[in-house]
């Protein structure tokens, strides 16, 4: 902000700001000492033209233009609040109507595994190209007999290898110990498993922020992913067994310690327990239940425990 000048008087002061806020140019006007007015203003690249108006006023106070400016300001201010509140009341339209998508808003943490998993989709031609996923899972060896395994290529071919433990992540490729969980096979497996996510994740990283989240996904994640291989082999993935964990941390913390603001309704628990039995009962085709039982158990557990030390 930059002084332009003074003024005698606040009655001069407030009818030449209303003369410069008409004409585009933003300004204070502040009493100094005795009747001494100083004019501001907020763009120096209005200084010129702010000067010349100046100039202009002193010379002739009284002419019509800076007379008539004092009302004209009025009615032009509140034109802009009417605008702005038309406005306001169309935003909270807005947001009203996506509220039922997006109670918490989407947390960074959620974003970017949602992102990730619809990369390697796309990337995997929607789940049908096994190889473009090799370099998730997590070994690209699939299991034999006699002794030998099956690496599986970038080209999705099988080439017999003696059979080794994870030989990449003793390598030093951990990463595979969490990237099965954005392999997805289907439309509808990345579809459900988002969904959850979206309002799992964002439920929890709106109240106990995207550090927490983030910890418990890897923590799940390798978790699962280690049960589901020693329990079926390597060729598994998604999201399932993190939405698991998820689920019943929220359930278990939300339940004993009411004051974390985390909460699920009881039908959605007993919707996700029912199809979890369904998937352990063999009813819906192959199912990584390794997955979900380790995120299931582990959630729960997780929320146990921080109950106790937040009660």
């Amino acid at each position: 902000m930059r002084i332009i000048g003074h003024l005698a008087g606040e009655k001069s002061a407030r009818a030449f700001s209303d003369f410069l806020y008409l004409h585009g140019i933003e300004n204070q006007v502040e009493a100094e000492t005795g009747e001494s007015w100083a004019v501001w203003i907020h763009a120096e690249d209005e200084m010129l033209r702010a000067r010349g108006f100046l100039a202009d006023f002193l010379q002739n106070p009284r002419a019509q233009q800076f007379q008539k400016a004092a009302g004209a300001a009025e009615e032009f201010k509140e034109q802009q609040r009417q605008e702005r509140l038309a406005y306001e009341k169309r935003l909270k339209k807005q947001r009203h109507l996506f509220q039922p998508l997006a109670r918490y808003g989407m947390g960074m943490v959620t974003f970017l595994l949602i992102c990730l998993s619809g990369g390697v989709f796309i990337n995997s031609h929607f789940g049908q190209d096994m190889g473009a996923d090799a370099p998730l899972f997590i070994t690209s060896r699939v299991s034999g007999g006699g002794g030998l395994d099956f690496l599986v290529t970038a080209q999705g071919e099988r080439l017999a290898r003696p059979a080794r433990e994870l030989p990449e992540i003793r390598r030093g490729q951990i990463w595979r110990l969490v990237t099965p969980i954005f392999i997805h096979f289907t439309l509808l497996h990345i579809l459900f498993n988002m969904l959850w996510l979206w309002e799992l994740g964002s439920m929890i990283e709106a109240r106990q922020g995207s550090l927490l989240l983030l910890v418990m996904v890897l923590a799940v994640a390798v978790a699962g992913n280690l049960a589901q291989y020693l329990f079926s082999g390597p060729m598994f993935g998604g999201m399932s067994g993190v939405v698991y964990g998820l689920l019943g941390y929220i359930w278990i913390r939300g339940k004993l310690d009411p004051g974390s603001g985390l909460y699920l309704h009881p039908t959605t628990v007993a919707m996700m327990i029912g199809w979890f039995i369904l998937c352990a009962l063999d009813l819906v085709g192959h199912v990584a239940n390794a997955t979900h039982a380790a995120g299931l158990f582990m959630g729960m557990g997780w929320g146990f425990l921080s109950s106790l030390r937040h009660r």
